[in-house]
């Protein structure tokens, strides 16, 4: 590599990439992210609700608890006041920095002290049942094992009910308080044991879902070998690198930015990004991610964007946001939380009174039984289950390739019965090319000819569709120079009107040769020639007669078939909207085996079909262009391609399909019905292993140790379950 390569300039072009959509904050407030080492459950947030919501100039809070962030959305409230009422319910909390990695967990987590509470414990229910020791040894085992292991639950319980809330540590506390006042010590402390026992469990459980993300994270390093002005490259921080940057790779190195390739042919596996590990062959201009692993030999690129904004970090952050959403089950599950736990306690204390009174069990029998109905009443299970089972599929879907913008879109996925499909650039492969073209006037000499190409390609070239695109690559590779043309107006659904040497000169579909043009049938049965083999008519004209004809063709995806025939299987009707004439639409819907085809489309009358069809059930909409911004913004859930779609395009939709492979739309479904079957199981889990136990506690057959079991054994049951499909096929294809 010389010096002058090494920094010579390069234009900053960027792939659009997909765009985090946040819940638009409350007007006029301040963020303010705080990160909370102990904040990893629903146990914390409502703490933490308790002691900030009523505090005057605090508007919203919004909780991370995977990622352990809770965001205070503020109008002048104090910071110093914010971070003392959260230090009062037992937590410390810190600024959050996105751009720093989060903290990996702690290891030492004092396991010898567990094993000696676990046997001390043990000795002193032995020494109960058994009679092998005196009272006083029993009560002095068991105080030892608390006292080792239990006075962080007694001290949390305790803020708990400070705050009013009736969370697992308070029903905990509560109840082991009241089994050493009866005299049950070895009990209390056995429950004691396995709850702490079961909670570093479930806390190392929790943690794979939260590493899911942080894996991702990890796909890009932390540095990047920048090139300085003396030619040499240098090893610095990915954070404090310039766009512009010229950044060499080596074989085996990943990459820590986004760019475009300055010199070399390297071979990338793209897989973080697209979820498709077959390498990717580059050459220089072409469009390289952060995350890409270099299979090939040594190459440069010049940066395009900043660590912070490269396209990982933004998938990253989508995903970050999605898992924070609630999704409908969550929200209905936190609903009923807070009816169920007060009315467990009510009914706890209404045992140990109702029981001794009307059925004659006595008063330490039955005070015992409420005990064991307040431990087994802590809906920890039923509410973890969500988020985990959520965090699961979005990690799971991102790691594919399939960008999902909020937990309520995987979750209402299985809903889906329709899906329309836009034609360019979402069934096809989105780079029309000219097939032919002909002028009208078949007299013409060849410097006549010349000048209608160069006019066409001076009116293509001031358009943005992808199909003016397609004329003006055949021109460019003919050599033909564009026109200069002023006066230029684009009209979406319809082509470019311009004027040049004081005529008015036009270029496009049929819509428009239609404002300008009458023509005779010949011409319309000519058309429809064309029209028939799935070619996209543009149409050159002056004033009010066409000048030329151009036949273009979008090549379809090798994929779409299939894509097509895997949602079939799936049971969802799927419809072509298109801009296209109805018979190249017709044609190409025939091929790929699409149920319904609609051609000559303009945006709003897209919007009007999924519109109609929203009124026979959930519909979605996949599309990738400015065109379909409105449609995809109406159906029940948009669908971009996330390479070739446009910025409108990809803001707009739920979901980002980051490979462009339509068969990713099959994988998204069957994985929104996943996620749908773990979480009514987890419910069905959790509500069942409840009125189990409660049945056995009401009757006298339950234990405190075994309603212990009961209340983590779900939380652990549901936990592993939404861990599950983390084990989705990373790469399908």
């Amino acid at each position: 590599m010389t010096e002058h390569t090494c920094c010579s300039s390069h234009g900053d072009t960027t792939r659009p990439s997909a765009k985090p959509r946040p819940s638009a904050p409350p007007p006029g407030t301040q963020p303010l992210q705080l990160y909370i080492e102990a904040m990893d459950c629903p146990t914390e947030e409502g703490l933490l609700r308790r002691a900030l919501e009523d505090m005057p100039g605090i508007e919203r809070l919004d909780f991370d608890l995977i990622g352990r962030v809770l965001t205070v959305h503020h109008r002048e409230a104090s910071e110093d006041t914010i971070h003392h009422r959260i230090a009062a319910t037992g937590m410390t909390a810190q600024r959050h920095d996105p751009t720093r990695r989060a903290p990996t967990a702690n290891d030492d987590e004092h396991w010898w002290k567990l094993g000696i509470a676990a046997t001390l414990a043990l000795a002193a229910e032995a020494s109960h049942w058994l009679g092998l020791a005196e009272p006083w040894l029993a009560a002095a085992l068991a105080l030892t094992a608390i006292a080792l292991v239990g006075l962080p639950t007694w001290k949390k319980g305790f803020i708990a009910l400070r705050h009013r809330t009736l969370n697992i540590n308070a029903l905990m506390s509560v109840a082991v308080t009241g089994a050493l006042l009866i005299g049950q010590w070895a009990e209390a402390a056995m429950v004691l044991v396995l709850f702490t026992l079961a909670e570093r469990i479930e806390a190392r459980s929790l943690g794979r879902a939260r590493n899911a993300i942080r894996e991702l994270l990890s796909l890009a390093p932390e540095s990047a070998s920048v090139c300085q002005p003396d030619g040499t490259f240098l090893s610095t921080p990915a954070s404090d690198v310039a766009i512009e940057s010229l950044v060499r790779v080596r074989p085996g190195e990943r990459l820590a930015l986004d760019g475009k390739v300055a010199e070399g042919q390297p071979a990338l596996d793209e897989s973080p990004i697209t979820g498709e590990s077959l390498p990717v062959d580059k050459t220089p201009g072409d469009d390289v991610f952060a995350g890409s692993i270099n299979q090939g030999s040594e190459f440069l690129y010049r940066t395009s964007r900043v660590a912070s904004d490269t396209t990982l970090a933004r998938i990253i952050h989508t995903v970050e946001q999605a898992q924070a959403s609630r999704a409908p089950t969550q929200r209905f599950i936190d609903r009923f939380a807070a009816v169920y736990t007060p009315a467990i306690f009510a009914i706890a204390l209404l045992t140990a009174l109702l029981l001794p009174l009307l059925f004659g069990v006595a008063w330490m029998e039955g005070i015992y039984r409420a005990l064991v109905l307040l431990v087994i009443a802590c809906p920890c299970a039923l509410v973890i289950s969500t988020p985990v089972t959520i965090v699961s599929g979005l990690a799971a879907a991102a790691r594919s390739g399939i960008l999902i913008k909020g937990g309520n879109v995987l979750e209402q996925g299985h809903r889906l019965v329709t899906l329309a499909f836009d034609k360019t650039g979402t069934l096809t492969q989105g780079r029309p090319s000219q097939r032919s073209w002909h002028p009208l006037d078949p007299t013409l000499g060849e410097p006549a000819r010349a000048g209608l190409r160069a006019l066409a390609a001076g009116l293509a070239a001031r358009s943005s569709h992808p199909v003016s695109a397609a004329l003006t690559r055949a021109a460019e590779a003919d050599g033909i120079t564009p026109l200069d043309v002023s006066d230029v107006q684009e009209l979406p659904g319809h082509g470019v009107t311009a004027a040049q040497d004081g005529r008015r000169i036009w270029l496009g579909n049929r819509r428009l040769m239609q404002q300008f043009a009458a023509v005779d049938d010949a011409f319309e049965s000519h058309l429809a020639e064309h029209e028939a083999r799935g070619e996209t008519l543009v149409i050159l004209g002056e004033e009010n007669r066409p000048l030329a004809l151009f036949a273009v063709g979008d090549p379809l995806r090798e994929e779409s078939r299939d894509a097509i025939e895997a949602l079939h299987r799936l049971g969802v009707t799927t419809l072509m909207l298109s801009g296209d004439n109805p018979a190249s639409v017709a044609a190409v819907a025939a091929q790929v085996g699409i149920d319904e085809a609609h051609g000559g489309l303009l945006p709003e009358d897209k919007l009007v079909v999924i519109e109609t069809r929203a009124q026979q059930g959930p519909v979605g909409m996949v599309g990738d262009g400015i065109n379909d911004a409105p449609a995809l913004a109406r159906a029940d859930i948009g669908f971009a391609m996330g390479a070739l779609g446009s910025d409108a395009a990809i803001e707009t939709a739920d979901v980002a399909l980051m490979d462009d492979d339509p068969r990713r739309l099959a994988d998204f479904l069957s994985l929104s019905r996943r996620t749908r079957s773990v979480l009514l199981q987890n419910i069905a889990i959790a509500l069942g292993l409840k009125a189990l136990f409660m049945t056995l506690a009401f009757t006298g057959h339950a234990t405190l140790w075994m309603a212990v079991f009961a209340d983590m054994g779900a939380s652990l049951i549901v936990v592993a379950n939404g861990l599950r499909l983390l084990r989705i096929n990373r790469n399908p294809r």
